[in-house]
């Protein structure tokens, strides 16, 4: 036991890293940019969100229902529903700040959401790591061991994108770089505590997981579609906001299927 949970700590703390080095990229960026990169960057957040929903959520989710003798469909359908409801709920419980609201460094509820649904996802995206090293340690297996630790590499590599998806929105909507940088890193903080959670309950966990990994992409996708989309390619015309998506989209489905 005290083995897995090293393992998984180490492996989840690379992670939690990855996001922060991504969420660091706001330090980059002057204080004023033009209307068209703040489209872009919400386009971007907004691929890198489709892409991570379907290769690093419910194909996964399908996968692992179809391993534990589930039907497939039934969890990726199912947890995504819940998903959107959640986030539809929160939509009404968080306020809908205006414009005026930024001034005061106060998010408004479209970014508040975005930090929401990529936390959320980053939670069973810490038990799968979790569950794989706890699996690794009970056998002994020096293969499950090598597979585990490219899991969490994979996972790692991949939260790079998602963690600048976080800061930079938030940047753009007049928050403090500091501060979106914090918001940004801290997202990715939730991996290595639900991963050494699951270690602790791995024979329990694994039935969830599925419901889990869906849940986390429906209210991505409930972001996606509600709130970033639209803002992407509100006023001033053009195409920014559009090929924000498809950059941000190609690169979260490059690193998915290339580490995955």
């Amino acid at each position: 036991m005290t083995q897995a949970l090293l393992f998984a700590a180490g492996g989840t703390g690379f992670t939690a890293l990855m996001t922060a080095l991504g969420a660091a990229i706001v330090f980059l960026f002057q204080p004023k940019t033009s209307p068209t990169l703040h489209r872009v960057m919400l386009g971007f957040a907004a691929g890198v969100m489709i892409a991570a929903s379907m290769w690093s959520l419910l194909i996964p989710a399908i996968e692992k229902a179809e391993a534990l003798g589930m039907t497939g469909w039934l969890p990726a359908a199912g947890g995504s529903i819940l998903g959107i409801a959640f986030l539809l709920l929160m939509d009404q419980l968080l306020p809908h700040f205006g414009p005026e609201s930024f001034h005061r460094g106060e998010p408004p509820s479209r970014t508040a959401l975005l930090v929401l649904a990529v936390t959320l996802h980053n939670i069973p995206e810490g038990m799968a790591v979790g569950v794989s090293f706890a699996l690794a340690a009970q056998s002994g297996d020096a293969a499950l061991l090598t597979a585990s630790t490219a899991l969490a590499i994979g996972i790692g590599i991949q939260n790079f994108p998602e963690g600048a998806a976080i800061s930079l929105p938030l940047y753009q909507e007049g928050m403090h770089k500091g501060k979106a940088f914090w918001i940004g890193a801290a997202s990715g903080i939730v991996e290595p505590i639900f991963a050494l959670l699951t270690v602790l309950v791995a024979g329990s966990v694994q039935i969830v997981l599925p419901w889990l990994l869906s849940f986390a992409a429906g209210a991505m996708l409930y972001v996606v579609v509600e709130e970033l989309i639209p803002e992407a390619n509100l006023s001033q015309g053009g195409h920014a906001g559009t090929l924000g998506v498809m950059a941000g989209f190609l690169i979260m489905m490059i690193l998915d299927v290339a580490l995955g």
